[in-house]
């Protein structure tokens, strides 16, 4: 039996484009950590390290690194992987699906929250559609990530992701 989501404006942050590059490249952008850490993290905040255990219970790990050189441990892990159609993870599990606390995320102590967030691919005419979307456990938690920045920051990354698959691996 499949798991289902359902949306909630209150606790959910999402948004859907149409790129111009075919999806199997994409998921190999979000699967390989050698591929995701040139684009993770809108610049100038980098991604400067990431371990991928690409299974459900699996660990997914970045750390990300501000413009001043702080650096912001992640660490989570996946919940569902459909191969280049859909990756489900959150940071609220450790791998092997062990509770974890929430951590800060970005640079202030005061923005750690809870999610799940969930990239989801599919063929379109000119390319691939290609949606992200982060479930927040509270109210707080999605207005916290709102105010970060959350679809312009997710969207330069893309951004960055599909200009770095453009210009070929």
């Amino acid at each position: 039996m499949q798991p289902v989501y359902q949306a909630n404006a209150q606790l959910d942050l999402t948004f859907t484009r149409l790129v111009d590059v075919p999806r199997a490249l994409i998921w190999r952008a979000w699967t390989e950590p050698a591929l995701l850490m040139p684009w993770f993290c809108p610049l100038p905040w980098k991604t400067i390290d990431c371990e991928i255990d690409l299974r459900p219970g699996g660990l997914f790990r970045t750390t990300m690194q501000s413009p001043e050189g702080a650096e912001f441990p992640n660490v989570g892990c996946y919940l569902d992987i459909v191969p280049q159609e859909k990756l489900v993870w959150t940071n609220a599990l450790l791998p092997g699906f062990r509770p974890s606390q929430p951590a800060a995320t970005s640079g202030s102590d005061e923005v750690n929250f809870l999610f799940t967030a969930m990239v989801e691919l599919a063929d379109a005419e000119q390319g691939t559609r290609y949606t992200a979307t982060v479930i927040h456990a509270d109210e707080a938690g999605c207005k916290q990530h709102a105010a970060m920045g959350f679809e312009a920051g997710w969207g330069a990354a893309l951004d960055q992701l599909v200009a770095m698959v453009q210009r070929g691996f």
